[in-house]
């Protein structure tokens, strides 16, 4: 029951669904759309967890010290394979969020509705729900991150109609078939676009022997990354520290040799989906073959876009049939 003073406070609130990401956290209204897409990352001090500059080290601010803080100081990522990893930070970015769509108001207490991977459990889905109240939330919902995505993208999740969703995100790949606003069948892997950053790292380091940060890999992934031959193969300047020398250097890294470092976190994404699709029921099954796989999260644009598109989130539709 909600105390009197708390449900006077939520009426002048604005509830919102928030998309708690281990790369990237998104906040969206209604009839606003997103509002707020920041990383997922916190500065604090060390050994404190003291928010830096006034409890504004959040989210862009943060990622730009990733790597470049000096001992005192620590720029960490709250979330680990899309659960909360670190409580107490994790409440304070939650409370700078809210604040922030709310324009600084500290005072309000909205309705939260948070995506959370299909595979968590209870406990982990006890303590987002805690932590979400904790920041200044007056009632939290979870929903899984597979049928959100359903919704946003505006597939028949309601109906006797199977839909199937790939969500790559940063650290959990979801594969989901839908149905009557439910999961038929699902599978939650601990591999995606953090995985795939750490490919990129360990290639460079082993062809190279060039040392370079989450940042450039991430970059690196961005710009040239794919999963499938482009018609024009790309190539950019990297630069990092020599392994050996420990001095400063650049190496020209092309497409071709991202995609063979991609390989081996997308096979297991690949092998993900065909396990979701061998536990669908057959008449399921056959509407897959008409309405196809359905790619969301930041991971889905690693495959061929170009330009500003790459850095949104994609939503394709492919054929189910993988080999």
């Amino acid at each position: 029951m909600l105390k009197p003073i708390e449900w006077i406070l939520g009426r002048f609130s604005v509830d919102m669904g928030i998309d708690l990401g281990t790369a990237n956290t998104l906040v969206c209204v209604r009839d606003r759309g997103i509002v707020l897409n920041e990383p997922t990352v916190v500065a604090v001090k060390k050994g404190t967890n003291e928010v830096l500059l006034g409890g504004r080290a959040v989210g862009v601010a943060a990622k730009e010290m990733l790597g470049k803080t000096p001992g005192n100081l620590v720029a960490i990522r709250p979330l680990k394979n899309g659960v909360i990893a670190d409580f107490e930070v994790t409440e304070k970015m939650l409370r700078y969020f809210i604040t922030k769509v709310h324009d600084g108001r500290q005072w309000v207490k909205p309705q939260v509705v948070i995506s959370v991977p299909s595979g968590i459990t209870a406990v982990e889905r006890r303590a987002v729900i805690n932590s979400a109240e904790r920041a200044g939330a007056r009632r939290v919902f979870l929903i899984e991150e597979p049928l959100a995505a359903g919704i946003g993208i505006g597939l028949p999740v309601t109906e006797p109609r199977g839909s199937m969703v790939v969500d790559i995100g940063g650290g959990t790949s979801e594969v989901a078939i839908l149905s009557l606003a439910g999961m038929v069948s699902s599978t939650s892997l601990r591999v995606a676009g953090d995985d795939m950053d750490e490919a990129v790292i360990a290639h460079l380091r082993k062809r190279y022997n060039l040392l370079i940060g989450e940042q450039t890999a991430e970059r690196i992934k961005i710009e040239i990354g794919s999963v499938w031959p482009l018609e024009t193969e790309l190539a950019m300047e990297v630069g990092g520290r020599d392994a050996l020398g420990g001095l400063p250097r650049r190496v020209r890294v092309t497409s071709e040799e991202v995609r063979e470092a991609l390989l081996v976190p997308t096979r297991a994404i690949i092998g993900a989906i065909k396990e979701t699709l061998e536990k669908a029921p057959p008449e399921i099954a056959a509407d897959l073959v008409e309405t196809g796989v359905h790619l969301v999260g930041g991971g889905a644009c690693c495959g061929g876009s170009t330009g500003s598109s790459r850095r949104r989130s994609a939503s394709r539709r492919a054929s189910p049939r993988i080999r």
